[in-house]
């Protein structure tokens, strides 16, 4: 983690808040954790900053998906992470699938947590095994292991592996559109690109198969999205 990181706790329950914010402060000192108990308090947050967010996914006054697409439109540019008792793959497919960019259930290991939240720091979605092993029917039959790997990254421009980078850091199109500079409509047809070559249709086909594929060591390297050329 990097010194003076912002993170905003969002759970209902202090003393889970008090614990994980504990974790965070005892491995990096310098971070600043902000918490809130719903959704209505991350209002008195908005336009304030933060590198993550840690959300809980059912709180007063706005639960499940509704309650993390809520928390997305306010903190865009954050990565948020879903931190839930829910441990069916079938919500963490569909967090995944609403932009999370990663999902820790609350029995993780603290030491398993923090590693989770590294590799979402370093523009990687860290999805837990249990949801790995066991796809559900959200998943729409994702694509097998046992497929060929594409050669990586040699088979996508930087243009597409900067939109790939962001897609699986959890960003909705208008921001990946706007992080890299180019239109809306434009990072959809990259992303079209990209879902082919990985042989999968959506968001949670994609960051599913990336791990299954182990492509986050070549995206760390990819050059940044504002680096990309124009296509």
């Amino acid at each position: 983690m990097n010194p003076g990181m912002r993170v905003l706790l969002l759970d209902d329950h202090p003393l889970f808040r008090e614990g994980l914010k504990g974790l965070l402060m005892g491995l990096e000192p310098s971070v600043r954790v902000e918490q809130g108990s719903s959704a209505e308090d991350a209002e008195s947050f908005q336009g304030q900053v933060f590198d993550l967010v840690l959300m809980d996914l059912n709180m007063p006054g706005s639960q499940g998906m509704q309650a993390l697409a809520r928390i997305k439109t306010m903190f865009e540019a954050a990565a948020v992470v879903v931190v839930s008792g829910d441990e069916s793959p079938e919500t963490i497919q569909r967090a995944i699938q609403h932009g999370a960019a990663g999902y820790v259930p609350k029995t993780t290991d603290p030491s398993v947590t923090i590693q989770a939240l590294r590799l979402v720091l370093a523009q990687g979605t860290y999805l837990p095994p249990e949801a790995l092993r066991q796809p559900g029917p959200a998943a729409d039959a994702l694509p097998s292991p046992a497929e060929p790997a594409p050669t990586w990254p040699q088979e996508l421009s930087p243009r597409q592996l900067a939109v790939l980078r962001c897609l699986l850091q959890g960003k909705p199109n208008k921001v990946i559109a706007r992080e890299i500079g180019i239109a809306e409509g434009t990072v959809k047809a990259h992303l079209w690109a990209v879902y082919q070559l990985l042989g999968v249709s959506n968001r949670a086909q994609a960051m599913y198969r990336a791990h299954e594929l182990q492509l986050f060591s070549a995206l760390r390297s990819a050059p940044p999205a504002s680096a990309a050329p124009s296509p």
